[in-house]
């Protein structure tokens, strides 16, 4: 009987982990629907990678690593990783969500090949969907505020992604997007 109770407890924990990891995904893409310019992106693409958290840091050398889902059409087809390391003048750290949208098909299958690096020449446009408060990018220069129908954000797709990022907490001086290293593995392998 006891290990039958103990069986049942881990099959419950391995359940209710399982969907606090999907709720993270759902909020994720939830909030980049509502926040500004971003939401126009879901209807328009062929699919998109989204990362609930990336954790950045550094001290003149940074990093910057998370996990995130792959979806086309909609539907969950594949896991991702980026990580990012820099050098040069940085300070600080800070945690963001990121959403990469795909074009077409091209762009998507070069990202899901396998490993996929963005361009020092990708930027990514800031959204804060707190209100009241504001964010920018280095490489974008775009600011952005609380709700869609008063969001400053303009985004548009380059070599077949577009990047926004809505920064969750911290504060870097750096926050480019240019240099981040991906991996894809399809669902279920």
């Amino acid at each position: 009987m006891r290990r039958i109770i103990t069986a049942l407890l881990g099959l419950s924990m391995m359940l209710w982990a399982g969907m606090a990891a999907a709720d993270k995904y759902a909020d994720t893409i939830a909030l980049f629907k509502n926040a500004g310019e971003s939401a126009d992106f879901f209807s328009k693409s062929y699919g998109y990678a989204v990362f609930p958290t990336i954790g950045k840091g550094g001290l003149v050398v940074g990093g910057a690593h998370g996990e995130g889902r792959v979806y086309r059409g909609g539907a969950y087809v594949g896991d991702t990783t980026v990580t990012q390391v820099s050098v040069g003048f940085q300070a600080g750290g800070q945690a963001f969500s990121q959403i990469v949208f795909f074009e077409d098909k091209r762009a998507f299958d070069e990202f899901t090949k396998g490993n996929f690096e963005f361009s020092a020449d990708i930027s990514a446009v800031a959204i804060t969907a707190a209100a009241g408060a504001t964010a920018g990018t280095t490489g974008a220069g775009a600011g952005a505020s609380g709700g869609k129908k008063d969001a400053a954000t303009a985004g548009n797709y380059h070599k077949g992604i577009a990047v926004f990022v809505i920064v969750k907490g911290g504060a870097m001086y750096e926050a480019s997007v240019g240099g981040q290293k991906f991996t894809y593995k399809p669902r279920g392998s």
